[in-house]
């Protein structure tokens, strides 16, 4: 690629600036190469586009606010309407105000208008607290609009507030919201922006993109689009993989080493670590009489939840997780298996719904087989939501047995690559089952389908698939914890050879 093919300075955004202090080669790419980067996937698109949702809620906190459309291929509208509604003191407030200063554009989500002719910049943002990545997003926008002429009195954060309850009727906004005062702390870092820019834009002018190895910067404070075209040519085991801390890593780069396989014998590694560095099928000598401590009938639980950012049902809060669906793969003494299942059916709250017919499902007897302590906290939250079923959703959660610490401690396979997700391990043990067959392969894609289905705009065929794909990956779940359940207490009573399978 020669540098006559390039603009002789490149438009920079809000959006650009942050990847560029994440990386120079992502910056460079996103510039010059972005249908190098892996599209979105439907989890993160529905990231996106929440956001985009909160945003339009966040508007209503200021009635008289006024969007401007923006239209990529003429920014001149934008740009002159912007200028249009602040020249005009009826407007209280601009929405996704377009500004440009030193060929750097950034659309301001609420642009208030103050007293004496000075502004309010205020930034939307979905999460629940104040992040750092923040702060640069606020720096870069003051930097172009005080180039710009914009008189600010103020910099601001507006992010959901974690502890509002919704109590029914009309969202109050103004608990729903809270607006942080950042002025203070943007403006410290605000000398920095300009050489920053500097930085990008003299990188940006290279005939080729700048060689940053990829690494744990990749993935903060946002996965990097360009991972799988950086990655590509890596070894398949590569030190990057190994499970913990980032300082593992980093020291081992610092002493040249590439691979899993060329760790010195003396380095210091985790269990799981040497383990993964093995590359061998391990079994704890523990691993039966852990398996054993069950009582029958095992029954094996999982519940699917979606978060809705702003809440839905009186009594919770933003991104509460709510319950919409469980599946229970009961084992007998005899070996008897027995299937349930739940999926809610409509728009309204399944929280009761679904607890009395879970609490109908496990009975009182047996231990309830769980992965991770997801299913603990969705009993504890439905006995506080509860009040009447709160004792037995509570000795529900007694039962609970958690296979997960089992297969950390006591097992480990060279097809798990250093990851103890069910998703993994699943497949290493039991290829038959995995999820490559099914529509719904995760519980990301699980929720968004759901909200569709219950709040979205689908016909009754949409919904019948989305309904029957549901109830197909909830089922996948529990009937995979019923045989690796079974395949590793099989794998106790094996003869093994030593040199393969240390015990």
């Amino acid at each position: 690629m020669q540098l006559s093919l390039f603009p002789l300075e490149p438009r920079l955004s809000k959006s650009k600036y942050v990847s560029g202090l994440q990386c120079h080669k992502r910056l460079y790419l996103e510039i010059y190469t972005p249908e190098l980067a892996t599209e979105h996937d439907e989890e993160t698109q529905a990231r996106l586009d929440a956001g985009t949702d909160v945003g339009e809620v966040a508007r209503r906190r200021f009635p008289g606010g006024v969007l401007v459309d923006y239209d990529h291929g003429n920014l001149t509208v934008a740009l002159r309407r912007t200028e249009e509604l602040a020249s005009n003191p009826s407007i209280p407030a601009i929405f996704e105000a377009t500004l440009k200063f030193e060929n750097v554009l950034v659309r301001v989500d609420i642009l208030e208008r103050l007293a004496d002719d000075r502004w309010r910049l205020i930034e939307v943002k979905a999460s629940t607290r104040t992040k750092d990545v923040h702060l640069d997003d606020l720096a870069i926008q003051t930097h172009v609009a005080m180039g710009a002429g914009v008189r600010l009195e103020g910099i601001a954060l507006l992010h959901l507030n974690r502890a509002y309850v919704y109590e029914g009727g009309e969202v109050n906004l103004d608990r729903l919201f809270v607006q942080q005062d950042l002025t203070v702390a943007v403006l410290a870092r605000l000398a920095e922006v300009p050489q920053r820019l500097l930085s990008m834009k003299a990188m940006l002018m290279e005939p080729t993109a700048p060689d940053v190895d990829p690494g744990h910067h990749c993935h903060t404070p946002y996965v990097c689009p360009f991972w799988d075209h950086c990655t590509q040519e890596k070894d398949p085991r590569w030190v990057f993989y190994l499970p913990g801390p980032k300082r593992t890593f980093d020291r081992l780069a610092e002493q040249g080493v590439h691979t899993i396989d060329t760790i010195p014998g003396g380095f210091k590694l985790s269990d799981t670590q040497q383990r993964m560095k093995d590359n061998v099928e391990w079994i704890g000598p523990d691993l039966r009489a852990a398996l054993q401590a069950v009582r029958y009938p095992v029954h094996h639980l999982d519940f699917e939840g979606f978060m809705p950012a702003v809440p839905l049902f009186p009594g919770t809060r933003p991104y509460q997780t709510l319950p919409f669906q469980w599946s229970n793969h009961t084992e007998h003494e005899d070996g008897i298996v027995r299937h349930e299942e739940y999926l809610c059916a409509n728009a309204g709250d399944p929280r009761e719904e679904l607890a009395l017919a879970l609490l109908r499902s496990v009975g009182r007897q047996g231990s309830i087989c769980v992965y991770s302590g997801y299913e603990w906290r969705i009993l504890m939250d439905l006995a506080d939501a509860l009040p009447r079923l709160k004792r037995e959703l509570s000795a529900v959660a007694a039962r609970l047995w958690d296979l997960l610490p089992i297969v950390r401690r006591h097992y480990y396979h060279p097809g798990f690559e250093g990851s103890f997700s069910i998703k993994v391990i699943l497949p290493a043990l039991a290829p038959s089952l995995d999820y490559s067959n099914l529509e719904i392969a995760d519980g990301g894609l699980a929720s968004l389908e759901y909200y569709r289905m219950a709040f979205g705009k689908t016909d009754a065929a949409e919904k019948t698939r989305i309904r029957a794909s549901l109830l197909e990956y909830c089922k996948r779940d529990t009937l995979a914890l019923l045989e690796i359940r079974k395949i590793l207490l099989q794998k106790t009573f094996e003869p093994r050879d030593q040199n393969l399978t240390p015990v």
